[in-house]
């Protein structure tokens, strides 16, 4: 069992940045591919992010391309998502999420064994 908790949203401006952090407990966070995902009201929940064991690769989804960036803390059992340039649209509940099988791709809600309980992220025009 892996117990994942986020931390760091709350409401910002555009154009202004955000560093949310998940923190994990439970058996060994570096056997678990990591990732972030939101969700919007009334949408369906969304990839946003992902990174795997090692950390020597990552994955984004096109809307936030060069604006977030993944990492991770394996010696800390933490991975984090930094927003920079944030954009209304990027308002959402944001998730982490912890996954050990390879059957689907690191963009896939079915990639991810557990879940955190998400950080409401809200940015203002």
């Amino acid at each position: 069992q892996v117990q994942l908790v986020e931390s760091g949203g709350g409401l910002v401006q555009a154009g202004g940045s955000l560093r949310l952090s998940c923190a994990a407990s439970g058996r060994t966070f570096s056997s678990y591919t990591a990732g972030w995902f939101r969700q919007a009201p009334g949408k369906e929940r969304e990839f946003v992010a992902a990174i795997v064991r090692s950390g020597e690769s990552t994955y984004y989804a096109d809307s936030v391309k060069g604006r977030f960036t993944i990492s991770r803390d394996n010696a800390k059992n933490t991975v984090n998502l930094l927003m920079n340039s944030l954009k209304p649209e990027d308002t959402a509940v944001y998730y982490c999420a912890a996954g050990s099988g390879y059957a689907y791709s690191p963009l896939r809600t079915q990639r991810y064994d557990y879940w955190g309980q998400g950080t409401q992220v809200t940015v203002s025009s």
